[in-house]
């Protein structure tokens, strides 16, 4: 199968890659309505666009169908990725949903300084929680409480009393959380978040609340690894309130601003929303939230469902984002 040339890119649409994980739930087919493949343990994670040695995504529309997403960055380059990410040998973000039906672990992702310290193929990453829907009860554990002492957290690392020295939140749908790497954390139970991260797949486990896994075993924990990664003086609200109210206007809110690996916008529309892909030098990822929508221009339209992510190339130009259902459309948009 051939290249297009890249005028003749498209949005492009991947087929998801499902990964079994022991707290995995049942948000994804009973809130997006997905057709889960068969699986012997819950399946907790969707990698909805991945380029990684040992995963990669596969383009699912198009005369580019079958294609790796691994392929595009080698033979588009800076065409698909853009001037902001030129010199990348892989796309530099990853994108998951997340279904938790359990709790996920406590953990931290290392930041650059800690991944030259620990070595042993250590990648940062820094990342973004999106709520797609939100069981009641479901929290989310997201940095260390102000008022906590080092001392004190590092005693009760192994013991529940961990979660009482957390910053505590009610998990809410449109609600965002920005995890910057060293950000202890955990995803409560009850949760179907949208993920935005660094292409990384690096995870420490400080606590698994006593879980087992699959083999009746004690998960690994990584508790030096951990201990060099958390940052335990960032203690600011990860938390990014999400617009409660409705508007007969198309509306977007910043959500992640000042990062130097991604910037993300919430996208609340009633109508048409135009784009442009060149004047940002970056590519655009548009994930669905509410409501179906089309995205792209006459002859290269792709068509969204909700928890669906389309890529739209950096050299795609001008574009437009059409609501296809009433009421409000919710489409979350990462650039780099």
């Amino acid at each position: 199968m051939s290249f297009t040339d890249s005028e003749k890119l498209y949005p492009l649409k991947f087929s998801p890659v499902y990964m079994e994980r022991v707290w995995g739930g049942s948000m994804m087919s009973d809130v997006l309505k997905r057709e889960l493949p068969p699986h012997d343990a819950p399946i907790g994670e969707a990698w909805e666009l991945v380029d990684r040695d040992d995963v990669n995504s596969v383009v699912a529309n198009g005369a580019l169908a079958g294609k790796t997403l691994h392929e595009l960055v080698e033979f588009y380059g800076r065409a698909l990725i853009g001037n902001k990410g030129a010199g990348q040998k892989k796309f530099p973000l990853l994108v998951k949903l997340i279904d938790a039906g359990e709790r996920l672990s406590l953990q931290v992702h290392p930041d650059e300084q800690a991944c030259r310290e620990l070595g042993d193929g250590a990648e940062p990453k820094t990342e973004m929680w999106y709520v797609i829907a939100a069981r009641p009860g479901a929290r989310i554990l997201a940095g260390i409480d102000a008022r906590a002492t080092r001392v004190q957290v590092m005693d009760a690392l192994d013991s529940p009393d961990i979660e009482q020295l957390m910053q505590n939140y009610i998990s809410r749908e449109g609600d965002a959380y920005f995890i910057t790497a060293g950000t202890l954390h955990a995803i409560g139970a009850g949760n179907l978040i949208l993920e935005i991260q660094q292409n990384s797949d690096t995870t420490y486990r400080v606590s698994d609340w006593g879980r087992v896994g699959s083999d009746g075993k004690p998960r690994t924990l990584h508790r030096e690894q951990a201990l060099k990664s958390i940052n335990f003086t960032g203690r600011n609200s990860p938390r990014v309130a999400g617009a409660v109210d409705k508007r007969s206007f198309n509306r977007k809110f910043d959500v992640v601003k000042f990062c130097q690996f991604f910037k993300v916008y919430d996208l609340r529309l009633t109508g048409i929303w135009n784009d442009d892909t060149i004047a940002a030098g970056s590519f655009h990822l548009l994930s669905c939230i509410k409501n179906r929508v089309r995205v792209g221009r006459a002859g290269a339209y792709t068509e969204m469902i909700p928890g669906e992510t389309v890529l739209v190339p950096a050299c795609f130009g001008p574009y437009a984002v059409e609501p296809l259902d009433e009421g409000e459309s919710t489409v979350i948009k990462t650039t780099l």
